[in-house]
Order: C-alpha cells, then sequence, then structure tokens
C-alpha cells in the first residue's frame, strides 16, 4: 500500500472492505474483474452462482465432499463451497464456463464428450475442471500416491489409468462413469 499525499493509505482494487455486514470484494473470474458486495460468511461458490450468474459450477454436498463444485484458484483445484468468497480477492479464478476460447471447446470438454463422460451430468463441470488441473500437474511432474517411480521424472504421459483415478478422487459421479471419465481425460492428457 502506498501513502497518499495527507499519509493515508491507499486500498489495492483487490483488497476487502467492510460496509455494515457486507464485504466488498473484487474477483478476476475467467479473466473478467467483478466487484462484488457479499456477506462474509458467503462462499466462492455461492458468489459465483448467486452473484455473478456463473452456474456451470454446481453446488451438490456444499461440504467438500464430492467435486462437483471445482474451480480453479491460481491454476489450482479447489472446491469453492470450501472457500470464502473474499479469501479469493486479487486472485485468478477459472470455472467451467472459462475454458473455452473462441467457441472451440477445451480438450477435456471435447474428450468428455467424445468418450460420454457423463450422463446426468451434475458433477460433470467438477471433473472436467479437475482433469484439466490434474493433467497440469502431471504436466508440471508432480507426482500422486499412484505414481509408480516418483524418483523419476514425471510427465502427463505417464498418466495411467491408475494414476488418473487417484488424481480424481476427490470427485464423485452418482451414475458411476468413472470408466468413461478416466478414458477422457486419458485421451485428453494424450492430445497434450
Amino acid at each position: 500500500m502506498k501513502p497518499t499525499a495527507t499519509g493515508a493509505c491507499e486500498t489495492p482494487e483487490h483488497i476487502v472492505t467492510h460496509d455494515d455486514a457486507r464485504v466488498h470484494v473484487s474477483l478476476t473470474v475467467n479473466g473478467r474483474v467483478h466487484a462484488i458486495a457479499v456477506e462474509p460468511r458467503t462462499t466462492l461458490l455461492d458468489a459465483l452462482r448467486e452473484e455473478l450468474a456463473l452456474t456451470g459450477t454446481k453446488k451438490a454436498c456444499d461440504r467438500g465432499e464430492c467435486g462437483a463444485c471445482t474451480v480453479h484458484v491460481e491454476g489450482r483445484r479447489v472446491l469453492s463451497c470450501m472457500t470464502l468468497a473474499a479469501m479469493q480477492a486479487g486472485k485468478r479464478i477459472a470455472t467451467i464456463e472459462g475454458l473455452e476460447r473462441d467457441g472451440v471447446l477445451h480438450p477435456v470438454q471435447a474428450a468428455f464428450i467424445e468418450h460420454d463422460g457423463f450422463q446426468c451430468g451434475f458433477c460433470t463441470s467438477g471433473q472436467i475442471m479437475s482433469g484439466v488441473a490434474m493433467i497440469e500437474e502431471a504436466k508440471a511432474g508432480w507426482p500422486s500416491a499412484a505414481t509408480a517411480d516418483i524418483r523419476g521424472p514425471f510427465t502427463a504421459a505417464d498418466l495411467s489409468d491408475a494414476e488418473i483415478r487417484e488424481r480424481m478422487s476427490g470427485n464423485l459421479c452418482r451414475c458411476a462413469c468413472y470408466p468413461n471419465i478416466v478414458d477422457a481425460i486419458a485421451e485428453a492428457a494424450r492430445r497434450g
């Protein structure tokens, strides 16, 4: 924060300010900055759905058990029902609505369609967001509990079905489309 001519500090745009029972938060979602006023207890999930009308992120268990609400914050997977909107001020947030570019689906989205990686579709946005993030984690060389050899380099090309299942274990599908989901993610990882 920089002092002004009077000695007071300017408040950066992303800092949370209080107004009665609400906090004013600046969220950067899918590349766009949104200024919203929410109750301090408002989750990121509720802010996305109710304040920004981004309803692709689903509200299912509302307690961090199913993964349907998965979004990316600074490129990492986050269960949006388990984090407060005010905590994400100034951070880059990506939702399912922000994956496609210029009318072209993200490779994971396209693979889910190609491999029928959904039935009812309720978990699909969370599954896709987790799939995108786990492929990026694999590209970065991050091993998981299922990685066969953590001593050597690890790449997305090394993703076995067991590895994908382990990395996606935080996402539930009540329709039991798991084999199709694994096939879709494996296909997207191979495409690079």
